[in-house]
């Protein structure tokens, strides 16, 4: 099965067990608002493609993972979106969550998706006990403190924040956990598939710098110019619009670089080159070609 049907597949199974009979009609309807319909999914995306580069022979634990760091990023724009952070109106081309259902609902929802990600990691690797064990430790790692998605929206509540640390953290992380994810699930070492995401997640949020600047918001499906707004670290406001997109085209290149040796190791490369032509919407990848 290709990637998105399976990530569509593993994701309606995760929120049939939130939306069960007995749950509050309100939080569950809030959830599947903040999941469906989703957006690229290039995070557990990626996760499927390193996994099947290093054999995908537990489809079960991949797919779950898969659908953990969904539910996670998706977690990770809940909050996000709260009036005590960007306040957005929109996202995906429709109503925020706390627009959508009211800020109480939006926040116990985002709560309420990163544990569903955890229940449905250990459901679906239950099979392999050392691998989850692997899993559990990855996917912590890159939501929480010091260096996961929660520390990177923390960054921007400090007075004075290093760009590069922040974008590792905001972005690089749920990347870098979805690249050594992949490969934890297929059973092969994951630590040398972090500088891979790593490099992914910080030329995508580059990419979503640029986008926050020069998009049109009727195709990005979010409002622009909330980093200059809001006083945010931006790659564009650091090294200007050309440096960004020189950055941009550094990042996806050295992320080519790092892959480590394994049966899909060419598949993978030529995927990766491919997906980051979607980063920027087609009016600005003729920037960044």
């Amino acid at each position: 099965m290709e990637a998105a049907p399976r990530i569509e597949e593993a994701l309606t199974a995760a929120l049939a067990h939130a939306e069960a009979p007995g749950a509050p009609p309100g939080l569950a309807a809030a959830l599947r608002h903040a999941v469906f319909p989703g957006g690229a999914r290039i995070r557990p995306r990626l996760l499927l493609a390193v996994a099947l580069a290093c054999g995908d022979d537990d489809p079960a634990a991949s797919d779950s993972a898969a659908a953990a760091i969904e539910l996670l990023h998706c977690a990770s724009l809940v909050h996000d979106d709260l009036p005590c952070f960007d306040d957005a109106a929109f996202r995906r081309s429709k109503p925020t969550v706390h627009r959508a259902f009211g800020e109480r609902l939006a926040v116990l929802a985002g709560d309420a998706l990163i544990v569903l990600a955890f229940e449905t990691l250990g459901r679906g690797a239950a099979g392999s006990p050392q691998r989850l064990a692997a899993l559990l430790g990855i996917v912590g790692r890159s939501v929480g403190s010091p260096f996961g998605i929660a520390a990177g929206q923390a960054w921007e509540c400090e007075p004075c924040v290093d760009l590069s640390r922040y974008q590792r953290a905001k972005t690089g992380a749920l990347f870098a956990g979805a690249t050594e994810a992949g490969a934890a699930a297929a059973g092969a070492e994951p630590a040398p598939w972090r500088t891979l995401g790593g490099c992914i997640g910080e030329a995508y949020q580059v990419a979503d710098d640029i986008r926050d600047v020069a998009a049109d918001p009727e195709e990005l499906g979010k409002p622009v110019g909330q980093d200059l707004a809001l006083g945010r670290p931006s790659a564009v406001r650091e090294l200007g619009f050309e440096g960004a997109i020189r950055r941009l085209r550094h990042l996806v290149s050295e992320a080519t670089d790092t892959i480590p040796q394994c049966p899909g190791a060419d598949m993978l490369r030529a995927l990766i080159v491919e997906e980051s032509k979607k980063f920027l919407p087609k009016e600005l990848s003729r920037h960044a070609a």
